[in-house]
């Protein structure tokens, strides 16, 4: 199903094409043309879109785990880079492959807040922004990290109940819908119909 999503696009103007070619007509051939192409264009922008929104819900969704995870491994004694090379090697995710690629950056010469800010700036989420200043204001002022990330995490936690709360009630007023349009009006017809038909009975 994925790969018929992704295809579907260049399927569309590959069809387009193909009427273009078998069209006599020059202006229709150049219609098509360029209906195919705006209509790829447009496709496979959406379909990046979706993709983008996706990967950012999976680092969100790992985010709070992550944050655990490095605030155990600073309290148990190692450093913010310690705690992630410790991280980056036990989990799997987008999230914990982001932090390998920070780490990667730390390595060639960048510093452990700017390869961080790197992933900040790659997504657009803001619990990830927060992490990476709760870090560096850890890190240049001296205060407890372990503290910092337990706060972080607790504050994405927080985030994804209120998502859930929200959507729920989304859902809710969603589920009203088909109650009072379809299932209240034929409960009211079944209750009413009977009397209806005592009543076309009983007129002379």
């Amino acid at each position: 199903m994925n790969s018929l999503r992704r295809w579907s696009p260049l399927l569309i103007m590959f069809a387009l094409l193909v009427l273009a070619a078998g069209s006599g007509s020059p202006v229709t051939a150049v219609a098509l043309s360029v209906a195919a192409a705006l209509g790829g264009v447009i496709g496979r922008d959406n379909l990046l879109s979706k993709q983008v929104r996706d990967r950012e819900a999976r680092m969100l969704a790992e985010f709070p785990t992550i944050a655990d995870l490095l605030a155990l491994s600073v309290a148990a004694g190692e450093g913010a880079v310690g705690a992630l090379e410790r991280v980056t090697r036990v989990s799997h995710g987008e999230l914990s492959r982001e932090l390998g690629r920070a780490l990667a950056d730390a390595r060639t010469g960048a510093s452990l807040v700017q390869a961080l800010q790197g992933i900040a700036d790659r997504t657009s989420l803001g619990p990830l922004a927060r992490f990476v200043d709760g870090i560096a204001i850890a890190v240049e002022r001296g205060t407890p990290l372990a503290d910092v990330l337990r706060a972080q995490a607790a504050d994405v936690r927080e985030a994804g109940k209120r998502a859930l709360m929200e959507s729920g009630g989304r859902k809710e007023i969603g589920m009203m819908v088909p109650v009072v349009f379809l299932v209240m009006p034929v409960t009211v017809l079944f209750a009413l119909y009977p009397g209806l038909i005592a009543v076309n009975l009983a007129a002379p």
